[in-house]
């Protein structure tokens, strides 16, 4: 079968949505619906028809994603669906290859998205990079710590005053820890603090609460939900330190007619250390996050920052963008990298999906070697490698887009 890959238009976008739906299965309310048409104004938009009938869609938002050092501009795929009719036709490939293209011409090195199915992806470059923990915090009693949370007062915020006592703290920490998005204006008000007229879950409207004195900067924040039997989930969480966090975690707890606490924390959330009862605060989950693919590796490489020296020979396999696949050399040091074709041996040989799971430092490149996916060719060079692409803060995303 062939179908026709191109742009879908604004006319087409509410079949667009409306094959998404059928794909994952949803029901989208009018209210959603409208942000999600605004969103797609500032996404590339790729569709595969058959006819005039459109039975691919997939978008991608053209913002930035934080790494080591810095960020980079990164297509975050979105809507990615094939009509249940034309499924295994070579439909999403076809999309895809139009979305490398067009992350080519837009110099856009990262693509990243959600999977929802592992199986899928893979075979197209993408790794899970980051890594999320689900976890629970029995509050029928007071949360123990181990450590004094901040004592600076705690105060609600109506979602319209948010942005610009929130936004700095998510900011500061998109500089320290890789997987964090861009967010502009209209992401905020669209993905972060819209309210769900109608959603049908039992979760209440989300709440915002800062850490610190009015007119000072704040030290942290969580947004939140309470449901209807006594659950509060947590959105989102920011915090400068650890006392910070404290303070949050404790007020969570503390929330009158509820009885537990669940949110998605990463690997090295200090809540898992600083709580004295890990019986009181369990993990009750784990999965990949954020999946990456390097669209151009040269360039994801020699943008990022590196903790340490290195200097081998990588033999990198990529069956979908060749420019990638061959040998190069990479030689990185704190001060920058390059990254240059080679023809001596390879010290390691790996596809480039693996490569992307431990880009941002959240996959130690040894647990790959050992699960016979990399080839270390050069005794210690994974290590090395290891080493070098080190970070001081896990990667995350709790931000499911």
């Amino acid at each position: 079968m062939t179908t026709d890959i191109r742009d879908i238009p604004e006319a087409h976008f509410d079949r667009a949505l409306e094959l998404a739906d059928l794909a994952f299965h949803a029901k989208t309310g009018d209210a959603a619906r409208k942000r999600q048409r605004e969103t797609l104004l500032d996404c590339e938009r790729v569709g595969a028809y058959d006819g005039e009938e459109i039975v691919g869609f997939t978008a991608a938002h053209r913002l930035g994603l934080s790494v080591p050092g810095g960020e980079l501009p990164a297509a975050e795929l979105d809507f990615v669906s094939v009509a249940p009719t034309h499924r295994r036709r070579g439909v999403l490939t076809g999309m895809l290859d139009e979305l490398w293209r067009r992350c080519a011409a837009g110099r856009r090195p990262l693509a990243c998205l959600w999977a929802s199915e592992d199986a899928i992806y893979g075979r197209f470059g993408f790794g899970p990079a980051t890594e999320a923990y689900a976890v629970e915090i029995d509050s029928s009693s007071p949360l123990d710590l181990r450590i004094t949370p901040d004592r600076r007062p705690l105060r609600l915020l109506a979602p319209e005053d948010a942005v610009p006592v929130i936004a700095p703290l998510y900011q500061a920490s998109r500089a320290r820890r890789a997987g964090l998005l861009v967010r502009d204006e209209a992401w905020w008000w669209r993905s972060v603090l819209a309210q769900d007229e109608d959603d049908d879950d039992d979760d209440g409207p989300a709440r915002i609460v800062v850490l610190g004195d009015k007119g000072a900067p704040a030290a942290g924040y969580v947004i939140y939900r309470v449901g209807e039997k006594g659950a509060v989930t947590v959105q989102e969480m920011e915090a400068a330190d650890a006392p910070a966090a404290a303070a949050l975690w404790t007020y969570l707890a503390s929330i009158d007619l509820t009885r537990k606490v669940r949110a998605w924390v990463a690997a090295d959330d200090p809540l898992l250390l600083f709580a004295a009862d890990r019986d009181q605060v369990r993990v009750t989950g784990q999965w990949p996050a954020l999946w990456l693919r390097l669209v151009d590796v040269a360039e994801a490489l020699t943008a990022r920052s590196w903790a340490a020296p290195a200097d081998l020979v990588l033999e990198v396999r990529d069956a979908t963008l060749p420019a990638n696949a061959g040998r190069f050399r990479l030689t990185a040091d704190p001060s920058g990298a390059t990254y240059e074709p080679a023809g001596a041996p390879a010290d390691l040989a790996l596809d480039v999906r693996d490569l992307a799971s431990c880009y941002l430092g959240g996959t130690p490149l040894r647990r790959l070697v050992r699960a016979g996916l990399v080839e270390e060719r050069t005794p210690g060079a994974a290590r090395l490698l290891d080493a070098a692409l080190e970070t001081e803060h896990l990667p995350f995303t709790g931000e499911d887009y």
